[in-house]
């Protein structure tokens, strides 16, 4: 009894022993509206959406309203806790929080793969718009130093390089990436704009013949292959210890994100489809490639640079939010703390910033786009639905905490939450189920080997026992 009490222990909300962690309180709810958007539109527009095509044809707009609902569920549940309960490790914190240590570490593991992931999955569309781009100009890029071994090539190099460069602006500080980040948000939702304002009019409805060729199986399986698109409100929650006011801002960067991404989705998806036929949409750089083959080739060629820029933001914040979650279980004792130690001139974790940037970049460079992204979509949804059952519990456990924002109608809106995750969850293939169950197993073996010794609550209670 003593053993399982000890693997479910909670960490207080109020833990301060971690108070001089070194992080800088500099993030507005602008900041962190803008750092949303820029982790949100990225490879979801301008990557993936023609690869979801395929799966649900012009559709695919309702697989982004599921997408987008089953977030927005979540995203509520996220706001609450963000506002109650805080820190900077998201889902994770919430659980250890809510729910103990043992189930913390599950969603702390599979988040670090997830983030990462992601972020290599994005600077894989990256690279594809970076060679596009330099191929207008008359540059051409071998297709063995762009593209990963399974597609012809023997690395990836683009794709690692941009992750190599923003490891450099993370290290500078957090302040200064979220400059960098709010301009080029605002460059690539100017690009967007262009897209959408010169494909509406060659908007051709043939090409919405059949407008659901593959029925709502179709419309589920392109929400599970796109729903990780919508990462990046959640992104948020790991800032909260170096907001100005994480109670307020947090909610509302959360909220406000993923209500302007869906909108710019819909439109994108539903422009996309109807200038080109789903079947052909099966490429890396669909937006682009769609105003070349209409023959706006200048167009065409600002698209490329600004889903460039908008990618290059994408990276930096999926990128930003796993540090932050390391950093997070690094200091609780479940990783190690010397590779999470902060900066006194950046107020950043350098080192980590560099341990990750180089893991990432490796995997950027030799592991092939599609087999990833449903891992990514794994590990999210798994982590909705702990925030999700985080609130219901912590509504009957803690009925008096102080809640600056409370998730409305629960706990019907977080049982929903569950509920549509695992539906989601559902569609993935046996692959991806198997992949994060054999992840999850490392997991364990890790903890177990090594979190549960250095646990600083665990050790904490060890003392405290002895002493009594």
């Amino acid at each position: 009894m003593t053993l399982l009490k000890n693997l479910f222990q909670t960490k207080s909300f109020h833990d301060n022993s971690n108070a001089s962690l070194g992080l800088r309180r500099c993030l507005t709810a602008t900041d962190l509206t803008f750092l949303g958007i820029g982790a949100i539109i990225g490879a979801g527009v301008f990557v993936l959406t023609g690869f979801a095509a395929t799966q649900a044809g012009p559709a695919i707009i309702f697989s982004y309203l599921l997408a987008a609902f089953v977030c927005g569920l979540n995203a509520l549940a996220y706001a609450e806790l963000a506002s109650s309960v805080g820190g900077c490790g998201s889902a994770y914190g919430y659980a250890y929080a809510v729910l103990g240590e043992l189930v913390a570490w599950i969603i702390g593991w599979d988040l670090l793969l997830a983030y990462g992931m992601n972020a290599v999955t994005v600077s894989m569309g990256w690279s594809a718009y970076f060679t596009e781009a330099l191929h207008a100009a008359g540059i051409n890029i071998p297709k063995s130093l762009c593209a990963d071994p399974l597609h012809g090539g023997v690395i990836n190099l683009p794709a690692m390089l941009i992750i190599l460069l923003l490891a450099k602006i993370l290290a500078t500080g957090i302040k200064q990436s979220a400059k960098f980040n709010k301009i080029i948000v605002f460059v690539k939702l100017g690009v967007i704009a262009l897209f959408i304002g010169i494909g509406s009019f060659y908007f051709d409805a043939a090409n919405w013949k059949p407008f659901a060729p593959f029925g709502l199986q179709g419309i589920v399986n392109g929400a599970g292959l796109i729903f990780f698109a919508y990462i990046g409100f959640d992104t948020i929650t790991t800032a909260a210890e170096e907001a100005v006011n994480p109670k307020r801002d947090l909610p509302i960067g959360i909220i406000a994100s993923l209500g302007i991404c869906t909108l710019v989705y819909i439109l994108v998806a539903g422009v996309l489809t109807g200038i080109m036929y789903y079947p052909t949409l099966n490429i890396g750089s669909p937006v682009a490639t769609s105003l070349f083959k209409l023959g706006f080739h200048f167009s065409a060629e600002i698209i490329a640079i600004g889903a460039i820029a908008g990618l290059t933001t994408a990276i930096l914040v999926l990128y930003y939010g796993s540090t932050r979650i390391f950093l997070a279980m690094a200091r609780d004792g479940l990783l190690p703390k010397s590779i999470a130690k902060i900066d006194k001139k950046t107020h950043t974790p350098r080192k980590l910033i560099w341990m990750l940037g180089g893991i990432f970049s490796l995997a950027a460079g030799i592991l092939p786009i599609n087999q990833i992204a449903e891992f990514v979509n794994f590990g999210v949804l798994t982590a909705f639905c702990i925030v999700s059952i985080c609130v219901i519990v912590l509504r009957y456990t803690q009925p008096n905490l102080n809640r600056p924002f409370k998730t409305p109608w629960s706990p019907l809106v977080p049982i929903l939450g569950v509920i549509s995750c695992l539906y989601l969850m559902k569609s993935l293939s046996a692959i991806t189920w198997l992949s994060f169950i054999i992840w999850t197993v490392i997991g364990l073996v890790f903890y177990f080997k090594y979190g549960r010794a250095n646990s600083v609550i665990l050790n904490r209670s060890v003392v405290l026992e002895n002493t009594a």
